[in-house]
């Protein structure tokens, strides 16, 4: 026969062995909740990053039927349908001159490597779709670039049309480089990036260029910092794109 004390015993065992596996349920439900949390702001982390070097091309469209060389009025200046008809030499060598208010920035264009991009950046210079505009956006943390070639000034301009990503595979983005901005996969515009300071960013925006002369301009401009005291946003130094040009040789 079990006593009183023994099964006083017995209902405190069975309370504590209740107890330890609440416990344990809890403990699991909050790694898991933790895990997710974690997953989302790493996420938020990326988002961030990318967006940082995007260009927003809102109401672009890709098409993927080649240009006619006659743009359409817009309220942005010049637009196209699509993406020029490819006329560069892939096996020539390019070089484009930004001339801006802050000095000029010189590199060279990976035809090679690169061609609808340079394709597209060598006729959107030879359209002055880039003259008497504005570089818009300045990263001083995290990421170091200077955006440009929105002829909006506001971060959501292009040129009508956008085109594929090229040159992805093993992509780096040490300082000097030229990249395009965009808002997702294949959604080239018109807008782009200098590399000031050696950056870590994924493999996502076409690199196309190397600076060769004016690096120290955009280093000097970047250490005037963004407007308002911020890390990410106009430069508290104008830069005022005065002509973008582009030639083979």
């Amino acid at each position: 026969m079990v006593s009183s004390e023994q099964r006083r015993r017995e209902l405190a065992r069975e309370k504590y062995k209740r107890q330890m596996e609440a416990r344990a349920t809890a403990a699991a439900k909050r790694k898991k909740r933790n895990a997710v949390v974690a997953s989302v702001a790493a996420l938020v982390v990326l988002a961030g990053v990318g967006a940082a070097a995007a260009g927003v091309f809102s109401s672009d469209k890709k098409d993927d039927k080649k240009a006619s060389a006659a743009p359409t009025p817009s309220s942005q200046g010049k637009k196209w349908a699509a993406e020029p008809a490819m006329s560069i030499d892939t096996a020539a060598p390019y070089t484009a001159t930004l001339d801006t208010s802050a000095g000029k920035v010189t590199f060279s264009l990976d035809a090679a490597k690169a061609p609808h991009t340079v394709n597209s950046f060598v006729f959107l210079a030879g359209q002055q779709f880039w003259d008497n505009t504005k570089c818009h956006r300045l990263t001083t943390e995290g990421i170091y670039v200077l955006q440009c070639g929105d002829p909006t000034g506001t971060g959501s301009g292009g040129p009508g049309y956008q085109f594929t990503d090229e040159n992805l595979t093993g992509a780096t983005y040490p300082a000097g480089t030229v990249a395009m901005a965009n808002a997702g996969p294949n959604t080239n515009g018109s807008q782009f990036f200098l590399v000031y300071k050696d950056t870590q960013l994924p493999p996502s925006y076409t690199p196309f260029g190397k600076i060769t002369g004016g690096l120290d301009a955009l280093q000097k401009l970047a250490q005037a910092g963004v407007k308002g005291g911020g890390t990410d946003g106009p430069p508290a130094t104008p830069v005022d794109v005065k002509s973008i040009t582009a030639t083979k040789g």
